[in-house]
């Protein structure tokens, strides 16, 4: 039976016509939903995923604009209903992937995206990005951790998926990378009749497991059993029983500890009953292991008893959940307790330099996208102050964030703090 490709030559000659130009993304969203209706988006789309696996299909910034169109066909759903979220997750944390790719779909997945990142064109946003901003890139176990409540299947693919021939080979004379310090040249802008012939090919032929080869799974032998083996059915060794003495022991530390907890959870505690929790735990800490604190429930001690959160987070830095709470407290809404808790983790442990980046960038997001202004004032202000205590304790390297920072202080200038950090970014250059 013959396989149905995913387009056909004049479907794929529409979608090449789409990302023909160098415009503005959101212009280029346009052309592809005037040019697909919303029944055929997702074989379209579809059809992007196959072309962005092979880095030999698409030129450079025809790449950064496929992976715009994933984002935006479905930028008015929620963000799991997604269809193509596993693909941009994956995409993101995969080194192979070229370093400013990965860098636009981060910008992608920020809720919400930058606002003026639809007015730029593919050399606009590439002649933005800093080199410093190219570092550091979060890492795949990272996004997996933060998305993985959002994710559709677990990620990653079986090792047969990918073993198939492509239709295609690399052009020598065409240049596969795209430095963001250089746009593209005119050459880079025009596809070939033999290019565009070859997507053609790919897309009209193949469906979206590619020249995959049948896997062959032969139906195991039945094992005769040897006469000595069935022994194992009625074993007769003598087995010991093994006294778990902690049966016994005295819980009462341990349920004060979680009915403390689960009080802290619903509203702040007196000075009083703060205290107590923090000395059990300081006393005895594989107490917080024990305490009922889930992932889940972060946000809520954080906002009501922000010290002791910050005290349950210091005592499972060596647990193998935290990087599960490190994901919660980046993705939460901003606030000053929250702040405070980040502000006092990072100043007592050594945090993942990509959750700090990731923070910072969630804060300044907040604060350009909330409406109420007398709100807004408050949120700049202190965001500025916490982005002062991060530089000055030399926490943060300023230069990974220069770009994003200045932005933020300029639109901002109004406020005095926000001059303030202005001035201390002068002083550092």
């Amino acid at each position: 039976m013959a396989m149905k490709g995913l387009l056909s030559f004049q479907e794929t000659a529409s979608l090449l016509s789409v990302l023909a130009e160098d415009r503005p993304f959101e212009a280029t969203a346009a052309a592809f939903n005037k040019t697909f209706a919303r029944g055929d988006q997702f074989r379209a789309c579809s059809a992007l995923t196959v072309l962005l696996q092979d880095a030999h299909l698409l030129r450079a910034y025809q790449r950064i604009a496929a992976l715009f169109l994933l984002y935006d066909t479905y930028k008015s759903e929620n963000l799991t209903s997604n269809p193509f979220l596993n693909h941009l997750v994956e995409a993101a944390g995969d080194p192979n992937v070229e370093a400013a790719e990965r860098f636009f779909i981060l910008q992608l997945l920020t809720v919400p995206p930058p606002r003026e990142l639809p007015r730029k064109t593919v050399v606009e946003f590439l002649t933005s990005i800093s080199p410093a901003s190219l570092q550091n890139l979060p890492s795949k176990e990272f996004l997996y951790h933060t998305f993985q409540d959002r994710l559709r299947s677990p990620p990653g693919t079986s090792c047969f998926k990918q073993k198939y021939t492509s239709r295609s080979v690399p052009d020598p004379e065409v240049p596969i990378s795209l430095s963001p310090a250089q746009g593209p040249t005119p050459v880079q802008l025009t596809d070939s009749n033999q290019s565009a012939s070859t997507v053609a090919s790919v897309l009209s032929n193949v469906g979206l497991h590619g020249f995959e080869p049948p896997y062959v799974r032969p139906k195991p032998p039945v094992l005769v059993p040897l006469d000595g083996e069935l022994r194992w059915l009625s074993p007769e060794t003598p087995h010991e029983l093994l006294w778990d003495s902690s049966m016994c022991a005295d819980t009462s530390q341990v349920s004060a500890v979680r009915e403390a907890i689960a009080r802290a959870l619903k509203g702040p505690l007196v000075p009083a009953q703060q205290q107590q929790v923090l000395l059990e735990l300081e006393a005895d800490p594989k107490l917080v292991y024990h305490c009922g604190l889930t992932p889940k429930r972060l946000p809520d001690l954080v906002e009501n008893n922000p010290l002791i959160a910050i005290e349950v987070l210091l005592k499972l830095m060596n647990s193998s959940q935290i990087t599960e709470y490190f994901s919660v407290l980046v993705n939460m809404e901003m606030s000053l307790h929250s702040m405070e808790v980040v502000n006092r983790l990072t100043t007592a442990v050594e945090l993942p330099i990509e959750f700090v980046h990731l923070y910072i960038s969630n804060c300044i997001s907040s604060c350009e996208n909330i409406k109420d202004k007398y709100m807004q004032n408050r949120l700049v202000r202190l965001v500025c102050v916490f982005l002062q205590s991060l530089i000055r304790n030399k926490i943060i390297n300023v230069q990974d964030l220069f770009i994003e920072v200045q932005a933020f202080c300029i639109e901002f200038s109004r406020i005095r703090e926000a001059a303030g950090l202005f001035r201390l970014l002068k002083t550092l250059e």
